[in-house]
């Protein structure tokens, strides 16, 4: 279909300025035209124009009839090359890195809204400790002291074989194969330190529009602290605060290596009495403790500064302590590698309780995550808040059981495919297999969707009654259609199933309840007992065995198929760009925001997004003086929003904002609060010129953003003709979600937009 072309008044020249949304889109496809040029930026991001439009401003009197378009192309930013395919594994990092983002709005309770971002901060290191033991656990004890200890294991594994104990070779002593089996997990450590120091020099080293370009801005403006928080100056700058978080997990990951090797080496040196090697034992052990005490400080001492331009960089912090823990774990090598006469690898490493302590700190931050949200969420009134405030503790605690799932993972498949005669610790004394709580945390799984099951009934039922709601009010929306049971139930349904969306925070809330208490159980179980669950119930009655073995198998079974579908998907991500695309959408909707509490999430894509279009907006009005619509589709409206609130106040009132299927208020407000609640989007409506959302019933995504205000339009008709019509001879299709420009009230508000910025003076609202 045609779109039509607004007329761009004699308000002097107007430019359009699109930004696409989830999923990517092409400059061809935006500007409806296969001739464009790139006018400014590289190929991860840039601005484009069609070709004849390259020097419009230059000349008088075109384009005549309508604006300028551009088209900003942001996709490469999250799914360009195949390597990005490997993000889907920082998955945990990228959720509890939202969970931070979550917290109810709260004025005048700066104590309590720092405590929160402690709180998160510390949740995600418990995740890169958690994911480097588990790395710990299938190199250091599956693989180095439990396989290569057993010869009927490690036989038939060339790469495995010259570190058996049955060949009394150089590497067959246990130290030395803890040692070589450790820098798999230290590699691992340094692998995601090199990648958030690249995608950090790629995205969050970009310089937003400092206050240098808003040295014209009215002198009555609120200091930043009293400002929308992204208005800030250095809201999409966070590189002091990653550096000093990428140094600590850093230095986490080491000594999460440094102790495990020194810990079975400690433990044996003091069961053998031996002074001096468990005098260094000792040494290094309160080394270690020491460091990461300052690891801790490093995390809970400084958060985001948002107020000012932050260049400072903590470069004792950054280079210091990294080469610390590095130091310490090459001693840890050291001392594990020393000869130790008749030391046998038996049964599993020491401190297989570990992640059990891992498993109980989490659970004890994310209760107290969940009670400073209620102090912010007293201090608020906010009926649209997500989970009346609770949605960081519920992201939170999902991310943890991301995390606990792939590291069950990982172990059960590991396990099974080194000991291949049968189950992993069914016989302790051949093969232990992995720590027991793993185990019992996958048997928790069948359980939770046996739970899960009852919800899904629910909104099945209450999506099935919505949508026969919605197929008696159609007449209302087409009058005089004649009847069509098959269209009417088609509209009905898109209708019904998009209000899914608004059911999302209850669907969470049952899972995040189920999964602690499930949790609970399984630490529970397995402290009690000690055992994998089928050993556990080895002595009850029979009925009661069998149902702990089928648990047990099948929570095995679905841990492992976690593990593959990650793996899987990654590859295929790797070698598709259909399917890196469709990754790329979920990490449109999950980095959009700061890495604030997980320097290794995949990197935020708006810190170079949101400068690349307040820079563009400034510069082209302060060079011409016209008006500017800036046009966001989907996550680009929020892009375009947030690019809005850093302009210059001046640079704001010559430019109007259009957004259509936006979640601005929808997702964004629900979830994020503090950010874009209800009082935020209030403000930004105050400080536009003019300001128009469009939105459709059937969209699953976009909603109004302002009810009650004249932002809003909508609900428009989808499909915009019921039947066939002398206009549309075929069948409309139901757009939902896509193609905005295709409706007619697209047309007309941009058009009213020009026409509302035409004064040469501001507007009183």
């Amino acid at each position: 279909m045609s779109r039509a072309t607004p007329a761009a008044g004699d308000g002097g020249p107007a430019l359009e300025l699109l930004v696409h949304g989830v999923g990517g889109a092409t400059p061809q496809s935006m500007l409806d035209d296969p001739r464009t040029v790139r006018v400014t930026g590289d190929e991860t991001a840039a601005v484009y124009r069609r070709a004849e439009d390259v020097d419009a401003e230059e000349r008088p009197g075109y384009p005549a009839g309508r604006p300028v378009r551009e088209a900003y192309c942001w996709s490469n930013l999250t799914s360009g090359n195949g390597a990005r395919a490997l993000w889907l594994l920082l998955l945990p990092f990228m959720v509890v890195n939202l969970a931070h983002w979550m917290r109810p709005p709260a004025l005048g309770a700066e104590r309590t809204v720092r405590l929160y971002g402690v709180l998160v901060r510390l949740v995600a290191l418990s995740l890169t400790v958690l994911l480097t033991a588990a790395a710990c656990e299938v190199a250091l004890d599956l693989a180095a002291w439990q396989c290569a200890g057993v010869a009927r294991c490690a036989d038939g594994k060339s790469w495995l074989g010259f570190l058996s104990a049955a060949r009394h070779g150089w590497w067959s002593r246990p130290g030395r194969r803890l040692a070589l089996a450790a820098l798999v997990p230290a590699a691992l450590t340094g692998l995601l330190w090199y990648l958030s120091n690249r995608t950090w020099s790629a995205y969050e080293s970009q310089q937003p529009l400092t206050a240098a370009a808003a040295t014209r801005d009215e002198p009555s403006q609120r200091p930043a602290p009293h400002r929308p928080a992204l208005s800030r100056p250095g809201f999409w700058y966070g590189r002091r605060l990653v550096a000093r978080l990428r140094a600590a997990h850093t230095a986490a990951g080491f000594l999460t290596v440094a102790a495990a090797v020194t810990g079975a080496a400690a433990h044996h040196d003091r069961a053998r009495d031996s002074a001096p090697l468990t005098a260094v034992g000792w040494f290094l052990a309160a080394t270690l403790v020491a460091c990461g005490v300052v690891v801790l400080w490093v995390v809970c001492g400084r958060g985001r500064s948002e107020s000012t331009l932050d260049e400072k960089l903590d470069r004792a912090v950054i280079t210091g302590l990294p080469a610390a823990a590095l130091a310490l774990l090459a001693l840890s090598l050291g001392y594990a590698s020393w000869d130790r006469p008749g030391w046998i690898s038996r049964s599993t490493l020491p401190g297989d309780r570990v992640f059990g302590l891992i498993a109980l700190a989490q659970g004890v931050l994310v209760l107290a995550l969940v009670g400073t949200a209620l102090v912010l969420r007293r201090r608020t009134c906010g009926a649209r808040t997500a989970l009346l405030g609770l949605g960081g503790p519920a992201v939170a605690l999902l991310a943890c059981a991301l995390g606990g799932v792939m590291t069950g993972g990982v172990a059960q498949r590991v396990a099974d495919w080194l000991d291949r005669s049968g189950t992993p610790g069914a016989a302790r004394d051949v093969f232990a297999g992995p720590p027991p709580l793993l185990t019992w945390q996958a048997c928790a799984i069948p359980a939770l969707l046996a739970l899960l099951l009852p919800a899904v009934v629910y909104f099945a039922v209450l999506t099935w009654r919505a949508e026969r709601a919605e197929e008696r009010a159609l007449p209302a929306d087409y009058p005089g259609e004649p009847p069509d049971t098959a269209r009417s139930r088609q509209i009905a349904t898109a209708r019904a199933t998009a209000r899914l969306t608004d059911r999302a925070p209850a669907f969470l809330g049952i899972v995040a309840t189920a999964t602690l208490l499930l949790g609970a159980g399984a630490l529970t179980g397995s402290w009690t007992t000690g055992e994998i669950p089928g050993r556990a119930a080895s002595g009850a009655p029979a009925v009661i065995s069998s149902a702990a073995d089928t648990v047990q198998a099948l929570g095995s079974w679905f841990t492992g198929l976690g593990f593959l579908l990650f793996v899987t998907w990654g590859r295929r991500a790797y070698k598709d760009a259909s399917a890196r695309r469709t990754i790329g959408i979920l990490w449109d909707v999950g980095t959009f925001w700061p890495r604030a509490a997980h320097p290794f999430a995949p990197p935020c894509y708006a810190e170079r997004a949101v400068p690349d279009l307040a820079w563009r907006m400034n510069t082209w009005t302060e060079r011409t003086g016209g008006r500017l619509v800036i046009s966001g589709h989907s996550q680009g409206s929020v892009l375009s929003a947030a690019a809005v609130w850093q302009l210059p106040a001046h640079t704001r009132q010559r430019v109007a904002l259009l957004t259509y299927g936006s979640p601005l208020e929808r997702l964004y407000g629900r979830w994020f609060p503090a950010y874009f609640g209800p009082s935020e989007l209030t403000a930004l409506h105050r400080e536009l010129r003019c300001w128009r959302n469009l939105w459709r019933a059937t969209d699953p995504i976009g909603g109004p953003v302002l009810p009650g205000t004249d932002v809003d339009r909508g609900p428009l008709l989808d499909p915009i003709a019921f039947g066939r019509t002398q206009d549309q001879p075929l069948p409309a299709p139901i757009l939902a979600h896509s193609d905005y420009q295709a409706d007619p009230a697209f047309a007309e508000e941009r058009t009213a937009l020009l026409d509302e910025l035409t004064p040469a003076l501001p507007q009183q609202r």
